[in-house]
C-alpha cells in the first residue's frame, strides 16, 4: 500500500468515526430527553437543537461518503442504452458535475458560514455558524471524493452481482 493510500485510508477511517460518533451521541441526547421529558416532566433546553445541528452534520457527512463510495442514486437505464463513448461521456459530465458542486458548496458555504457567525443559537448558545459550517466541510469532502472518482471507471456501484434473496 502506497503512502498516499495509507494517508486516504486513515482520512477515510476519520471521516467514518466521527460520523459513527454524532450518530451515537445524537442517539443518546434524543434518549435522554424523550427519558427528561416523559419520566422528570423536564425537557433540557438544548437537547432538541443539539439534536438538530448533529442530524445536519451527519447528514452533510453522509452525502459525501455516499460519493466516496459510490452510493448515490442513479438512473442509468437511458445511458447504458447509449452507445459506449456516449456512456462514458456521460459519467465524466457527471464527474465534473460532482466537483463543481462541490466548489459551489465550498464557496458559498464559508459565505453564509461568515455570514450567520454573528448570531447565536438559542438552546445551546452555539454560533449559528456551527451549523453552517457542515456545507463546505461536505463541499471539501465532495471535492476530495469527487477528484478520486476521476480515476474510477463509474460514479456508482454496480449491484448486479449481489445475490438476490429467494421468496
Amino acid at each position: 500500500m502506497s503512502s498516499l493510500q495509507k494517508v486516504k485510508y486513515h482520512f477515510d477511517r476519520t471521516v467514518n468515526f466521527i460520523a459513527l460518533s454524532m450518530v451515537l451521541i445524537m442517539s443518546v441526547v434524543v434518549i435522554t430527553q424523550v427519558f427528561t421529558r416523559n419520566v422528570l416532566n423536564y425537557t433540557p433546553r438544548w437537547s432538541e437543537e443539539f439534536s438538530m445541528l448533529l442530524l445536519v452534520w451527519i447528514t452533510f457527512l453522509g452525502i459525501a461518503v455516499g460519493f466516496r463510495e459510490k452510493l448515490h442514486i442513479g438512473v442509468s437505464v437511458f445511458v447504458s442504452l447509449m452507445p459506449k463513448p456516449i456512456q462514458k461521456a456521460t459519467v465524466w459530465i457527471s464527474k465534473i458535475i460532482i466537483i463543481g458542486v462541490s466548489f459551489l458548496f465550498i464557496y458559498y458555504g464559508l459565505q453564509f458560514t461568515v455570514l450567520m457567525g454573528g448570531s447565536t443559537m438559542a438552546g445551546t448558545g452555539f454560533p449559528t455558524s456551527v451549523l453552517y459550517a457542515s456545507i463546505p466541510v461536505c463541499g471539501f469532502l465532495m471535492l476530495i471524493y469527487g477528484i478520486e472518482l476521476l480515476f474510477h471507471d463509474d460514479i456508482h456501484t454496480d449491484l448486479s452481482d449481489t445475490p438476490e434473496e429467494e421468496v
